[in-house]
């Protein structure tokens, strides 16, 4: 052990203080090696003795640490087998009631769990005869006040420290439940094999032999921020005196998180402000004032708006990166073209890159219609001052990709739309001046860049998405783009009217649905019917991803496309015109069904989410969501865009076996109770792991971006993206401020700082 006077930094190796059995514990269950990996293994909550800690909400199978008092205690013999049967008796001032049970003659036991005494038990909980309770479960006793604080006679059988008995993890002794004397008693992150209280010795022992470390964050900061010192922040959030301590602490922390993150994203604005980019400038005789005379609608006050905000990005001598988002249907894809047409005018080209075949298909073919003659030049009836468009897919045949790539090589294609097939080796540009990504979620950030590297000079970007993003996730994920946002509908768009169809509840509401979906078709509409998987084999990769927390009955898989088509033509929808559509058809197939549906000579189309995005058919005005809580709240709000899309309502049906009350229902409710995507979307990160939107996950490596909340947080992430912009421009690469350099390094690792950079 290290003396209390050998103070030591925070790359020390947990070993040199604790011991080789609890550190090598630390680091094969939690992956804690070093002093800093434990004092950033913040506590997950705080327990105060006679709080109410719900164990009412307790899950069968959920591994757990209650805070809780042993009201009585039990012990008979047991039938099957020699010896007795302990059972304990813990509850909280919810009235909750957990069962722990220990086999075995232990009479200690039973004088150490006497009613009163509060304690915390860890351990997976199962369920018995309708009792849920947790058998042997490893605990640690609290200090009995009738004790003057301590209890020496406690060795809590912690039973947990068999795999890491040593100082650190050993048994209880009276000065170290003082740890736990406090009002507030900190639960940690925790495997079996190291329960939350073995974590808290070490971090005790830690915290006695540290030294506090240099505060990388400017003085200046701190006072105007009124911000704590970090060592302080890293003793209190651990062992916090005061509710008061424990909120400065993590205030602190916050900061810390926030200010990495906008410090990269700042550093690489404004390296990005110096790249040099071939300016596009917008002319007042091309193929851009041409083609907005011949829009057969008016553009709205929001694309105009956009429209100015990117041609003025698009003519300056540094690469636009910007973020177009807005509902489903507001207009983006023409605000898309709008921009593409700008670069085609000074002499460039412009690709889309869609996520889908079957949306770069949609694109191209919309593309041509709205363009006309202006997208046929060369041809007989083409405008010889227009242009061409190239489609660029993985399906397209040998004769027509060699033309397609000799159209876009030769530059004779100003438009270029394609899939992950633009991407390959031998697609060659011109002058590529622009890249718009639609639904730039589909794609990872290598795939975005090597479109880029395509390009002599950085090339403009503008990427698109129709899944609303909260302020503070454009902020923090995004806080590099400069944003536009449509939030206003063009003329024509219908609303769109939401119902949840509860089977388990109301089994007759799903043949109202059925009838509801004839009525349409007999008035002349047509109707999609989505399911969460295709089917007839394993589940492939269009069909888990974006799917969604599985359905809550667990009693059957997901319905399927192959499976539910032939149900419904021979019953419900029989003798209506049924077709099918998923991932799994040959390109050619998809698009023959599409075509066929849009034309109107389908009235029913049984789909994935491969229509989840691009999809147009203004004569759709019913979608029927089967299994719906199979899906996320943002692709539920997207797959619902497909319908009123002309000028007869729509209507979104979204079936579900769930029942009231559960989180899956409250989801599904949430959905069909607003049309607000942006409200959706701050429910949608509600119910996600923030860190996933944050990009932490991106490496797999260990991550220190721990108590930031997007939501919660939103005024402390503005605060920190205002300093880390005034504080690049003075000191651009932080050469006047290395430990903060360091901090960032350490917060915002190599893969996730690559990943922000390239985003």
């Amino acid at each position: 052990m290290t003396e209390a006077t050998d103070l030591v930094g925070l790359d020390t190796p947990l070993r040199k203080l604790i011991g080789d059995k609890t550190a090598k514990a630390l680091a094969s269950h939690l992956d804690l090696h070093t002093v800093g990996d434990l004092l950033y293994h913040f506590p997950r909550r705080y327990d105060e003795r006679g709080q109410h800690t719900d164990i009412r909400s307790l899950e069968v199978g959920e591994q757990v640490t209650v805070l809780g008092q042993v009201r009585k205690t039990t012990v008979r013999p047991m039938r099957q087998r020699r010896g007795n049967l302990l059972e304990v008796t813990v509850g909280d001032d919810s009235g909750g009631l957990l069962t722990l049970t220990f086999f075995g003659n232990q009479a200690w036991r039973e004088r150490d769990l006497r009613p009163g005494r509060w304690g915390l038990f860890a351990g997976k909980v199962t369920e018995f005869r309708g009792k849920r309770q947790l058998n042997g479960p490893e605990y640690v006793l609290l200090a009995d006040p009738r004790n003057d604080g301590a209890d020496p006679r406690n060795d809590s059988a912690g039973a947990a420290d068999e795999g890491a008995a040593d100082a650190a993890a050993g048994p209880v002794t009276g000065d170290e439940i003082e740890e736990f004397a406090g009002a507030l008693i900190p639960v940690y992150p925790a495997a079996a094999a190291v329960p939350t209280w073995v974590i808290a010795r070490c971090v005790r022992v830690v915290l006695d032999t540290v030294e506090a470390p240099e505060d990388p964050l400017p003085a200046t900061i701190r006072a105007t921020r009124n911000l704590i010192g970090l060592g302080a922040a890293l003793r209190d959030i651990h062992r916090p005196s005061t509710k008061e301590e424990l909120f400065r602490a993590r205030r602190r922390l916050k900061w810390d998180e926030a200010f990495a993150v906008q410090l990269t994203l700042a550093q690489r604005k404004h390296r990005a402000a110096d790249w040099p980019a071939r300016p596009r400038p917008r002319r007042d005789d091309g193929l851009l004032s041409a083609f907005d005379d011949r829009l057969p609608y008016e553009l709205t006050a929001g694309q105009r708006d956009v429209g100015e905000e990117i041609a003025t990005d698009l003519g300056a001598a540094h690469p636009m990166h910007r973020l177009l988002q807005g509902e489903v249907g507001s207009g983006k894809t023409v605000c898309a073209l709008r921009a593409m047409l700008q670069v085609v005018d000074a002499g460039g080209q412009a690709a889309l890159l869609a996520p889908t075949e079957v949306l770069a298909a949609q694109h191209y073919r919309g593309m041509l219609d709205l363009l006309g003659p202006l997208g046929r030049a060369g041809e007989l009836d083409g405008d010889p001052n227009g242009t061409r468009l190239a489609l660029v897919t993985g399906s397209l045949g040998a004769a027509a990709r060699r033309r397609a790539l000799e159209t876009v090589a030769a530059g004779e294609a100003g438009l270029v739309i394609g899939t992950h097939a633009l991407l390959y080796e031998g697609v060659d540009f011109a002058d590529l001046g622009l890249v718009v990504v639609d639904e730039q979620h589909r794609f990872g950030v290598e795939q975005r860049d090597a479109l880029r590297a395509k390009a002599d000079q950085p090339p403009h970007t503008l990427v698109m998405t129709a899944t609303p993003i909260p302020r503070t996730v454009a902020m923090t994920v995004y806080g590099d783009l400069e944003i536009s946002t449509l939030s206003q509908l063009p003329r024509g768009r219908s609303p769109i009217a939401s119902h949840v169809v509860p089977v388990a509840e109301k089994p007759a509401f799903l043949d109202r649905a059925w009838r509801r979906l004839r009525e349409e078709v007999a008035a002349g509409h047509q109707a999609y019917v989505v399911c969460p998987r295709i089917g007839d084999q394993a589940a492939t990769a269009e069909e888990v991803s974006g799917s969604g927390e599985p359905g809550e009955d667990g009693k059957r898989p997901p319905l399927a496309v192959t499976e539910v088509a032939p149900l419904l033509a021979e019953g419900p929808l029989h003798g209506l015109r049924i077709g099918v559509l998923h991932g799994r058809l040959p390109a050619d197939e998809k698009d023959t069904v599409m075509r066929t549906f849009a034309a109107g000579q389908l009235d029913v189309l049984v789909a994935t989410t491969v229509i989840e995005v691009g999809v147009d058919v203004p004569n759709a005005t019913v979608m029927i969501v089967l299994d719906a809580d199979r899906f996320g709240v943002s692709q539920l709000h997207q797959l619902r865009g497909r319908v009123g899309r002309g000028s007869a309502a729509g209507l979104c049906l979204l079936v579900t076996e769930t029942v009231e009350g559960t989180p899956a229902r409250e989801r599904l409710d949430a959905v069909a109770s607003t049309t607000d995507g942006f409200r959706l979307a701050e429910l949608d990160l509600e119910q996600r792991r923030e860190g996933d939107v944050l990009g932490a996950t991106q490496s797999g490596r260990r991550s220190h971006l721990r108590l930031l909340s997007l939501l919660r947080d939103a005024e402390l992430i503005r605060d920190a993206r205002a300093e880390a912009i005034a504080l690049v421009e003075e000191d651009p690469e932080l050469d006047r401020h290395p430990a903060l350099a360091a901090s960032v390094a350490a917060l915002v690792d190599e893969d996730r700082a690559e990943y922000l950079e390239k985003g």
